[in-house]
């Protein structure tokens, strides 16, 4: 069995406790193992980012994928907003995205002639997010002082739609030109289901609350697609679109970097490229039959990562996020809508947590969204009272702790967690590139598993997954 591959760093955020409280990471226990994607699946795509050639890669792939984009459009002195989202910063550490800004931004400058080049870096619940990372990355020096963060609290904008007035940040808009910069991992796939994933955020990190909120409180995460849509489609921000840029993601890093004019067609590609290469991780996750999960990444807890996949969907895989046939209702899990009060599902037919989650032990994730959620479905324990005290003062997680236990320290949590669950099976979602860390016995399992897994994704699913997005699987071939 292989070393345990080295988690991510905690960072430095007010979402976050301090990183001196995080003492010891659950990869450092002697029973832990690491399984690599390429393994388990060999078709895994080979990546730019990280490989011998370092961030480099990235800039050399998005000067490359930018050679064909048109930006005529933009003239000297014209002003240019760079739109980006806070998603994309918790990637692989967040340099490749960072380094995808830092080009868009060189590149336009320098065959456009303007400098009025501002970046406007979106964010959901966290308001000072973007903030961190502008200044982590050093993007407020390379934009030259333009740069800022927005949040969907700000200043809006009308924005009239076929649907009727929808709402967006008016600093995303106050320039002349926009130019869309993203990333394609699947994400929250359980809210948008891979479909117009490209165009999601002109629903949500470009748009006002009343807007974005379509996806968690009125619409839900199915009929709350068309939103973004709307909003893109629209005169207003066809007139100022220039074009869009992506981080093309697999699970085990960034395949490629992909740019175009028209995201319609972005979209198209990145739609086939993220049932592809998520497909069979996703699928593989859904037979580990009991397993205690590590939350030990930084970002907030539905968004730590293992195997490029986030919690939130784990918290899923006991069904098929990416089949549309209409099995699952239009609200998913957590949203406000499909739970009641007492914890029980308003939905008929609803499918449950994942009940191959026996327990969760927080070791390292952050506040900043309502996780209340997981703590109340998932028996949870969480290390160190500092940990405990910043979700209680988190007006999104005042009710995390009252579903949760809190152990002093990681040693002991693991202990209760293996004596309580019954099961030796641990997944750690701690950012692991390449491949995840687990325990021996799950890794075992993941191997046995991943041959049958991978013939019935390249045979039955992924084919069924493209047909209902329209696409015919032997175009792709």
């Amino acid at each position: 069995m292989r070393k345990p591959i080295t988690p991510m760093k905690p960072r430095v955020s007010q979402y976050g406790v301090d990183p001196k409280y995080v003492t010891k990471r659950m990869a450092e226990y002697p029973e832990m193992t690491s399984v690599m994607l390429k393994d388990l699946f060999p078709d895994t795509p080979d990546v730019i980012y990280p490989s011998e050639k370092g961030i480099s890669a990235v800039r050399e792939a998005a000067e490359k994928a930018l050679e064909n984009v048109d930006m005529s459009m933009i003239k000297p002195g014209d002003s240019v907003n760079v739109c980006a989202s806070h998603h994309g910063f918790t990637l692989l550490g967040g340099e490749p995205y960072a380094e995808l800004l830092k080009t868009v931004r060189d590149v336009i400058a320098e065959r456009t002639g303007t400098e009025n080049i501002r970046l406007r870096a979106g964010v959901g619940l966290r308001f000072r997010e973007t903030e961190e990372y502008i200044k982590s990355f050093g993007l407020d020096k390379h934009y030259k002082g333009k740069a800022k963060g927005v949040a969907p609290v700000d200043e809006g904008i009308p924005i009239e739609t076929e649907i009727g007035t929808l709402y967006g940040i008016k600093a995303i808009y106050d320039a002349d030109w926009i130019v869309h910069v993203h990333n394609s991992d699947v994400r929250e796939v359980h809210f948008h289901r891979q479909v117009d994933r490209a165009v999601k955020p002109f629903g949500m990190s470009y748009a006002r609350i009343e807007t974005r909120s379509t996806y968690h409180q009125n619409l839900g995460p199915r009929g709350a697609n068309f939103t973004a849509r709307a909003i893109f489609a629209s005169d207003f921000v066809q007139s100022k679109f220039a074009f869009t840029a992506f981080l093309e993601m697999s699970p085990v890093g960034v395949v490629s970097v992909d740019a175009d004019n028209d995201l319609y067609a972005l979209n198209d590609r990145l739609t086939v490229s993220g049932c592809k290469y998520y497909g069979k991780i996703m699928t593989l996750m859904g037979e580990i039959d009991e397993c205690i999960v590590g939350l030990d990444f930084p970002c907030p807890v539905p968004y730590v990562f293992a195997a490029g996949v986030i919690y939130a969907n784990f918290a899923g895989a006991n069904v098929d996020l990416f089949d549309l046939d209409g099995s699952l209702p239009p609200y998913t899990w957590y949203t406000e809508a499909f739970y009641g009060k007492d914890g029980k599902p308003l939905v008929d037919n609803a499918p449950p947590v994942n009940p191959a989650i026996k327990m969760v032990v927080h070791n390292y994730a952050w506040g900043g969204y309502p996780s209340a959620f997981f703590s109340e479905h998932a028996p949870t324990i969480v290390v160190g009272r500092e940990q405990a005290d910043l979700l209680n003062r988190d007006p999104q997680n005042l009710d995390y702790m009252k579903h949760a236990v809190i152990a002093d320290e990681l040693d002991t949590a693991m202990k209760f967690a293996y004596e309580v669950s019954g099961t030796d099976k641990v997944i750690i979602f701690d950012g692991a590139v390449g491949g995840v860390n687990v325990s021996e016995s799950l890794g075992k399992l993941l191997h046995e598993k991943a041959p049958a897994v991978s013939e019935k994704v390249d045979k039955e699913l992924l084919p069924k997954w493209l047909r209902q997005r329209g696409i015919d699987p032997e175009t792709i071939k």
